[in-house]
């Protein structure tokens, strides 16, 4: 006796939109959007949660008035690519993004935080970030204590890879005078 054919319906960011305004998800789960897959993320740990409040608090404490940072909220990548990154610093907008969410052109850094996920962000999140043409994305690796920061993005993936440790500087590509010590970053 044959298999029955497994047939997997493609979803569209409008559509995955639509699921997600009907309420379809309960409101304690946490879903994105993937090449049209509806993919469940990981719950989120004490020290994940923890890099993620330092993130935005040495963000914020640029002083920046030309960006916003926006943590684990949407950012719509083509017609089939709705991700949640841990933080995306965006050029801010008047509507802070209430006519749609943050696309390629208005993003200047996505930073994924990983305790328990670095290969799932290296081998299925990186790339669609790179295809989009995402110009910098940090890697923050819980274990093993690293930063790694992708640069120069193109239909193969990253050109450009550097891995930073405790003591070492990082500055944005897109935030001109801002520098960044790793120690905090991963304390």
């Amino acid at each position: 006796m044959e298999a029955p054919a497994v047939i997997r319906k493609r979803f569209t960011t409008a559509e995955y939109e639509q699921i997600a305004a009907a309420g379809i998800f309960g409101e304690d789960e946490r879903f994105e959007l993937l090449e049209g897959e509806i993919v469940a993320k990981s719950p989120l740990g004490p020290q994940h949660s923890a890099t993620v409040t330092r993130l935005t608090e040495l963000f914020y404490g640029l002083g920046n008035p030309s960006i916003t940072i926006r943590v684990q909220d949407p950012i719509r990548l083509g017609d089939y690519s709705v991700p949640q990154p841990d933080v995306a610093i965006v050029n801010r907008r008047g509507d802070r993004y209430a006519g749609g969410h943050p696309e390629p052109e208005d993003i200047l850094l996505l930073i994924e935080v990983s305790e328990s996920s670095l290969a799932y962000d290296r081998d299925v999140k990186l790339p669609l970030y790179a295809r989009a043409g995402i110009a910098e994305v940090w890697l923050v690796a819980l274990l093993p204590q690293v930063v790694e920061v992708y640069r120069a993005p193109n239909d193969n993936g990253y050109g450009e890879k550097r891995t930073l440790r405790r003591g070492d500087t990082l500055a944005p590509l897109h935030l001109p005078g801002a520098k960044l010590a790793i120690e905090p970053i991963l304390s």
